[in-house]
């Protein structure tokens, strides 16, 4: 490989059909050896790093980042219906605070990228006949030595009931199991999940209703996505309900909130929309020390996946030192695909890194 500043990335100037069509093919390159022993959902891989669900549109930008250094692969989404992406912007630069609490009202639009973004796809979801075989084909061509996860989600229709919300994730994470996943990850944190605010993390209850019925019908580790917690009695309650049920969290899915242009007017409708990259690591990291001492306290095997604002190797050992067990990266692998290589570069020269 020549230069790693010209791999290919998404482009955000581009529909999400558009950069589906257009997956880069994997790269033969180098890659640096992590020091230390590492597990993820009971399985040895080579490095703590991953990319969570939100890059990896289809098997080949899977198949992509696999062979630039990440351990594990999180395919992105599915549905048991199909699903079109919201329209442009779907990826939109904000200007905001170096530290994000989850408390702002609304944040203004940048004119380019300076390490965080407001992220707008919606969840879509190709058909299912579609993303079967396409998780199929993607484990199949995936070393052996990588991990793949398959994210679900449910999608509510008029008058569903909570067990009929169950039933869907259930059926999706079933099917994803059967071609192929190494393990499932339930989105809890995300629009439509819901009929109360959309965010069935927030419903410890309902939460566990769900991941019970998930759990029942697959037969590979299961990791519930999160996001933003308020308050430390808010975390408590969640790691109680799903602690009996659940093999990891991740977190943090985004810090959630509106976005205005230079008028004053807002983008999406005046929708709230989740914020990602640099602004939320300091939160995401505090949030992942916060629950590892719950599940401490309470006895649990809970492992913890942190996701949110990484770039660094740095960045790596301060989410370990705060709990996770791995770190996963989305908005500095879509800037630079190679962040991996650097990062186990770095990680390689210093040793092991602390956890």
């Amino acid at each position: 490989m020549s230069n790693p500043n010209h791999l290919p990335r998404y482009d955000p100037r581009q529909s999400y059909q558009w950069n589906y069509d257009h997956a880069p093919e994997p790269i033969e390159i180098d890659v640096p050896a992590v020091p230390g022993s590492w597990r993820y959902c009971g399985r040895d891989v080579g490095s703590p790093l991953g990319v969570p669900a939100g890059p990896l549109l289809n098997g080949r930008w899977c198949l992509y980042y696999a062979s630039l250094g990440f351990d594990v692969v999180t395919y992105k989404t599915v549905r048991s219906v199909q699903r079109d992406c919201y329209p442009l912007p779907n990826l939109q630069p904000v200007a905001c605070p170096d530290r994000l609490s989850g408390d702002e009202t609304s944040l203004p639009v940048a004119g380019s990228m300076h390490g965080t973004w407001a992220v707008s796809f919606g969840m879509p979801s190709k058909a299912p006949e579609t993303w079967r075989t396409d998780v199929e084909e993607t484990r199949r061509l995936l070393p052996a030595d990588k991990v793949l996860s398959v994210s679900v989600v449910g999608s509510v229709q008029p008058n569903w009931t909570l067990d009929d919300l169950a039933d869907d994730y259930a059926r999706c994470a079933r099917w994803a199991a059967e071609s192929g996943a190494d393990c499932i990850e339930v989105n809890f944190s995300c629009p439509n999940v819901s009929t109360c605010d959309g965010q069935l993390y927030q419903q410890p209850r309902d939460a566990a209703v769900v991941a019970a019925r998930v759990r029942e019908s697959i037969g590979v580790p299961l990791i519930v996505k999160i996001g933003r917690l308020a308050s430390r009695v808010e975390g408590v309650a969640l790691v109680e309900a799903l602690a009996p049920v659940a093999d990891a969290l991740a977190m943090t899915n985004s810090i959630a909130t509106r976005v205005r242009e230079s008028d004053g007017k807002f983008l999406f409708d005046g929708q709230k929309r989740g914020i990602c990259g640099d602004a939320i690591r300091a939160a995401s990291i505090e949030q992942t020390r916060v629950v590892r001492e719950l599940v401490a306290e309470r006895g649990a095997a809970l492992e913890l996946i942190g996701v949110g604002g990484a770039s660094t190797a740095e960045h790596v050992c301060e989410y370990l030192a705060a709990g996770a067990g791995s770190v996963h990266l989305a908005t500095a692998a879509m800037a630079d695909p190679s962040i991996a290589i650097a990062i186990r570069r770095e990680l390689a020269s210093a040793g092991s890194p602390a956890r």
